[in-house]
Order: C-alpha cells, then sequence, then structure tokens
C-alpha cells in the first residue's frame, strides 16, 4: 500500500485513507504447525504436567523475572493459572510443543487484542530450557505473526519491561522495529515497568516473511545444526529503529 499524504477539507494533514478496511476475524482455536514445532491452545489437561517438567530445568528461576506471572513451581500451580488466566479469549495461549516428540516446551499468547483497529500483541511468553536457542523457538514466534498478518491484522506488537534486554534483543531479532519506551507504564510483582514497544506494521511484513522463509530453510542450517547466516543478519536491515 502506497501511504499518500492526505488532507481534509479544511487543508489539515489527516491519515492516509483506508477506504476498504475490514477489521480482521475473530481467532480461531486451531493449531498452528510448523517444520519444528506446532502450536496448541492451551489445555490444561494435555499440557501442564509437560510444561511443569519442562520449567523445572530452569533451576534458579531466570525466566520468570520480567513475566508477570509466576514463578509457577508445582503442576498445582500450573493448573491453576491456566484454569484461570488461559482460558479466555484474549490473552489467547498456546502451548508450544516441539516436533517430532510433540513435547511441551513452552507458551506464548497473542493479547491486547484489538481487531477495530487491526492491532495485536504477542506476549507472556515463557520459553523453557528445552526451548531456548532452537529453530522451532523462532518458528514459533513467526507461526503467530503470520497467522496474526494472514488474518488481517495491521499492526504486530512487541511489549517489554525496558531492563529485559533480552527479550529487547529478541524483538529485534525477530524484525520489530523499536518505537519508544514508556516511562511508569505500569506496575508489577510490586515494582515500577517502564515499557519499551515494538513492532512490525502489514507493509513490512512481506519482506520479514522472506527473512523467516529463509532462515528457516533445511539448507541454512550444516551438519551439526549450526547456522549458516543468522536472522539478525537479515532482519537488521529491514528495522525501522533500533534501541
Amino acid at each position: 500500500m502506497t501511504k499518500v499524504v492526505s488532507r481534509n477539507a479544511l487543508g489539515q494533514l489527516v491519515g492516509f485513507p483506508l477506504p476498504d478496511w475490514r477489521p480482521p476475524p475473530k481467532l480461531l482455536r486451531d493449531s498452528l504447525t510448523g517444520r519444528y514445532c506446532r502450536l496448541e491452545p492451551l489445555n490444561p489437561e494435555r499440557h501442564a504436567e509437560e510444561l511443569c517438567a519442562a520449567n523445572a530445568l530452569d533451576r534458579d528461576g531466570i525466566g520468570w523475572t520480567y513475566l508477570s506471572y509466576g514463578p509457577l513451581v508445582t503442576l498445582d500451580d500450573y493448573l491453576q493459572w491456566m484454569r484461570t488466566s488461559c482460558m479466555g479469549e484474549d490473552p489467547f495461549f498456546y502451548a508450544i510443543l516441539n516436533l517430532p516428540d510433540a513435547r511441551t516446551v513452552g507458551v506464548a499468547s497473542f493479547m491486547r487484542i484489538d481487531a477495530k483497529s487491526g492491532a495485536i500483541e504477542v506476549g507472556s511468553i515463557k520459553y523453557s530450557p528445552l526451548l531456548q536457542r532452537t529453530r522451532a523457538a523462532t518458528e514459533a514466534m513467526y507461526l503467530m505473526m503470520k497467522h496474526a498478518f494472514a488474518l488481517g491484522y495491521r499492526r504486530y506488537e512487541w511489549k517489554c519491561d525496558t531492563f529485559n534486554a533480552p527479550s529487547r534483543a529478541a524483538a529485534q531479532r525477530l524484525g520489530f522495529s523499536y518505537e519508544g519506551s514508556f516511562r511508569q507504564a505500569t506496575v508489577y510483582k510490586k515494582r515500577n515497568r517502564d515499557t519499551a514497544w515494538y513492532s512490525i506494521i502489514d507493509s513490512e511484513w512481506p519482506a520479514i516473511n522472506e527473512a523467516f522463509t529463509r532462515w528457516l530453510a533445511p539448507e541454512n542450517f550444516d551438519a551439526a545444526g549450526q547456522q549458516r547466516i543468522s536472522l539478525s543478519t537479515i532482519t537488521g536491515p529491514l528495522l525501522k529503529a533500533r534501541g
């Protein structure tokens, strides 16, 4: 879409027109399947036990620091959290399963869903040590953003605590451009949070999609499983801003 400068009848600058805009449809409780992972709508009876075991490998609990929920320790903790916080439509939680063994190794959600404006956020991401730094970890994020843009969303958001350096680096590796930080945006775990904002918009998606397709291709990995070219090398030139 060409974003032309527009003026109203008073000669004032206004946003570019969207005469054919229609809000995207409601998210369906479908699975998303890739080459290395499958995302299933989170189900306490199906996923809680495996997720509890996978996260138990994070023995010092470092993965919980910047999440609004947790730490979850026991199976009962997971079941209660899932049943009370994860069964609604917003946030819309997925379990992330490794392939081919279909073992549950993480979660992520669509949240702050604003279909009227075509904006949706990915968040509440918790990767167990079994998922971290794997091709499945990257593909899970790709499958979610691909699904969102296919439905017709025009803005895909990533937000995190400004002190969460790994999350900020991950956002930019995945092709999200930095937009700025909101000071004292919220309170969680009895502490302040300044929030860093990142996004991908629909006009950027074709190039981001191509970057993921190139990186995830089997030929991008050698016999030892090492990447030949990094995803950040491909997505870096596509970023509109860093931060």
